[in-house]
């Protein structure tokens, strides 16, 4: 099992703050794994519509969309941060 944390419009779109979810064996980095909840259902693909939008962390580390998830406890997806 997995621990997804959804934050901002990402957690808005998809109806919840977070889940644990068994993954396939094909997900296998954080590209495979956004394509993989795209096809969960019509609030992920909402969610999740521009991928390369999307940030995501690794055990609590900025990870690029090619790093592998191997052996993460907990994946977090939000939105680009803006400043201000």
């Amino acid at each position: 099992m997995t621990k997804l944390v959804y934050f901002a419009w990402v957690r808005e779109r998809i109806g919840k703050g977070e889940e644990d979810l068994d993954l396939p064996d094909s997900v296998r980095t954080v590209s495979d794994l956004l394509q993989h909840l795209r096809g969960l259902g019509e609030e992920y693909e909402n969610a999740l519509q521009y991928p390369q939008a999307i940030r995501v962390a690794i055990n609590q580390e900025h990870a690029d969309h090619h790093e592998p998830i191997a052996g993460a406890r907990e994946i977090g997806l939000f939105p680009p941060m803006t400043g201000g």
